[in-house]
């Protein structure tokens, strides 16, 4: 594989990082063992496919020099392969724990080191001997959720895909923009700055009026905790019959019922207090000509946790949804992370600590869906049972949620400074008690 330069949003990840808040992505696959000895097993297999995967043998490599075919490179960074790749760096059997979101909590704390390809594979046997987990941890810089996910499933065992045809490769654009559409550039220019100028007026509008909680600006510690709940797929569907919307809305309007259960029984309250939730959207192509890159916008709403009606919480987030869905994801605060392609190199090198910071300015709670193949996973012909994805927390964030579905069930994957947020536990049970909550106010 050849090198090439990270996108700039991919570049902006790399550079906000410290060790307090690393930004690495993850997953927690817990498998059940066909035998005691499976973790083990399931060890040795990731390190010997991951040495054949291309992917997982790319470093990110920080640029100083310039040179003539990239004079604009100075402070970027670079994806190319490491010369000095060892699987084992990378692959990990721990010993035997009971449990697993405790250990991936404390796992998740660590930053990947920067001098290798930054991802890490954990494998943690189960005490009873009748299960093991695998937490995966990606860079941001290297992968999104999306490209985490292809990059794992490089490495578990082959699954039975539905052949599709080969794509055309798109052709490669020159360093140098053709002199014939300079026209067509410099207008695209000034529509990037009225988006800019658009997406600046909303990011304040957003912050103003709303009383936050200490919930979601504790400072933070660097420490991390998980946790994960499981529901059923049919029971969110049939709330989305009742109701309307889609199974997006219904999960979203989850969170909002069990932040408003939880921020009430830890005392802080929920009057007033609409925390303002980033929804990644992806812009990936599938089949792209540059698959490694994250590719991503967003949508920023209030989640309505002062309503004390479930119903009316549903409403509410359907609503806003739909207006987001409407404007589309190049418009609104949550368009922000499109900024990143129009910062040179060297700004996001010297900026990325002020952006780091701003987070907090940008959204309260991190709300990410996170797909997962309908067929089963396995590894070593270990099915996988639950897999709970994990964001990463920015500076001045103490709480995150990503959500999955896989074979008929919901996954959330809950990740939280662990002294900050040290209730987790009692958020998670929140999830499956509003789940009950929606139903039993649908009638259904």
């Amino acid at each position: 594989m050849t090198s090439d330069l990270l996108a700039p949003l991919d570049l902006a990840f790399w550079n906000i990082e410290s060790a307090e808040h690393p930004m690495h992505l993850g997953a927690l696959g817990i498998f059940a063992a066909h035998s005691p000895t499976a973790g083990a097993h399931a060890a040795d297999l990731l390190a010997a496919r991951a040495a054949a995967v291309p992917g997982l043998r790319m470093r990110i490599r920080d640029i100083w020099q310039p040179s003539a075919l990239r004079p604009l490179s100075f402070g970027s960074a670079t994806r190319e392969p490491d010369p000095g790749f060892d699987p084992l760096h990378h692959v990990r059997l721990h010993a035997p724990t009971a449990d697993f979101h405790a250990a991936a909590g404390r796992l998740m704390e660590r930053s990947l080191e920067r001098g290798r390809p930054p991802w890490e594979a954990h494998v943690l046997p189960g005490e009873d001997g009748l299960s093991f987990a695998v937490l995966f941890k990606f860079h941001h810089a290297l992968a999104d959720g999306l490209r985490a996910l292809t990059l794992a499933a490089a490495i578990l065992d082959p699954m039975d895909m539905p052949e599709r045809k080969p794509r055309p490769e798109e052709p490669r654009r020159g360093l140098l923009p053709d002199v014939r559409k300079l026209p067509g550039l410099v207008k695209g220019t000034l529509s990037d700055v009225g988006r800019a100028l658009d997406i600046g007026a909303s990011l304040a509008v957003s912050s103003l009026g709303v009383r936050s909680s200490t919930a979601f600006t504790a400072e933070a510690t660097g420490t991390r905790r998980t946790a994960g709940v499981v529901l059923d797929l049919d029971d969110v569907h049939r709330i989305r019959k009742a109701q309307g919307g889609t199974v997006n809305d219904v999960l979203i309007a989850v969170v909002a019922g069990a932040l408003r259960r939880w921020l009430d029984e830890r005392g802080d309250g929920s009057d007033g207090v609409r925390p303002r939730a980033l929804i990644p959207v992806s812009k990936r192509r599938p089949r792209s000509a540059s698959p490694q890159g994250n590719r991503l916008s967003g949508y920023v709403i209030r989640l309505p946790v002062d309503d004390p009606d479930p119903l009316g919480r549903l409403d509410t987030v359907r609503s806003a949804m739909d207006r987001n869905k409407d404007a589309g994801p190049n418009r609104g605060a949550g368009a922000v992370a499109l900024l990143a392609d129009h910062v040179p190199a060297l700004g996001h090198r010297l900026g990325g600590p002020l952006v780091s910071q701003a987070a907090r300015l940008w959204f309260d709670i991190l709300v990410t869906s996170v797909p997962l193949p309908s067929l089963g996973l396995k590894l070593g012909g270990n099915p996988v049972t639950q897999v709970f994805p994990f964001a990463p927390l920015a500076r001045g964030q103490s709480l995150a949620v990503a959500v999955s579905t896989y074979r008929g069930h919901v996954h959330y994957g809950l990740v939280a400074d662990a002294e900050a947020v040290p209730d987790l536990d009692r958020l998670a049970a929140a999830l499956t008690e509003e789940v009950g909550t929606l139903i039993t106010a649908c009638g259904s």
